[in-house]
């Protein structure tokens, strides 16, 4: 039995990401994947269960690229003022979401839910985790009563929604984008202005 390492699951991502790229979600196949890659079927099999699989891996390699420094400085955040904060959170998340790579992954996974579970694979290595990180940050804020008290999981979901109201929805659907830095800049600024209306605090914050 052939001992599985993170060096070989990387290459395969990294082939995946490249055939995925070339030929789409339909278009690829795993006999593809594993001659490039230079090993067989079997081989292949032995790390992803699936190409829906692989594919969301792919997936989550890239927006890791992407999206881990951005949480990685939210959860750094110090006393600035919160809407300032929230408002490069934003704008750098939705340059990412808005991006043709991700819109044409998210639609890939869309096309494929409810056929196999590529929709709950996605779901939970990616957005999930994001919204629970987004969430660790608000749930500071309450504490410190800059915002009021809420279910954090519950606040995190209703500012993603409404960043992706005018920026992600219309970009699947191919009405709009791709969007310009200003408009990234105002579509985030309406967001805010809508979630702070409804979760800033009454009271006066700590500090």
């Amino acid at each position: 039995m052939r001992v599985k390492t993170e060096a070989k699951r990387d290459a395969i991502v990294q082939v995946a990401s490249e055939v995925f790229r070339e030929l789409g979600f339909e278009g690829a196949s795993m006999v593809e994947i594993a001659a490039r890659v230079g090993g067989s079927r079997a081989t292949l099999y032995g790390y992803f269960k699936s190409k829906e699989e692989l594919f969301v891996a792919v997936i989550h390699a890239s927006a890791k690229i992407h999206f881990e420094p951005i949480f990685t400085a939210l959860a750094e955040e110090g006393d600035e003022d919160l809407e300032r904060v929230l408002q490069r959170f934003g704008e750098k998340v939705l340059a990412v979401m808005c991006s043709q790579e991700v819109i044409q992954a998210h639609r890939a996974v869309i096309a494929e839910s409810g056929r196999s579970d590529i929709g709950r694979l996605f779901y939970e290595g990616g957005p999930k985790k994001g919204v629970a990180e987004l969430a660790g940050f608000l749930e500071r804020q309450m504490r410190k009563g800059r915002l009021r008290n809420a279910d954090p999981i519950t606040a995190a979901d209703h500012l993603m929604a409404l960043l992706d109201s005018e920026t992600v929805k219309p970009s699947l659907l191919g009405i709009q984008g791709p969007f310009t830095r200003r408009e990234l800049r105002e579509a985030t600024r309406r967001a805010l202005q809508v979630f702070l209306g409804g979760y800033a605090s009454a009271g006066k914050p700590e500090g």
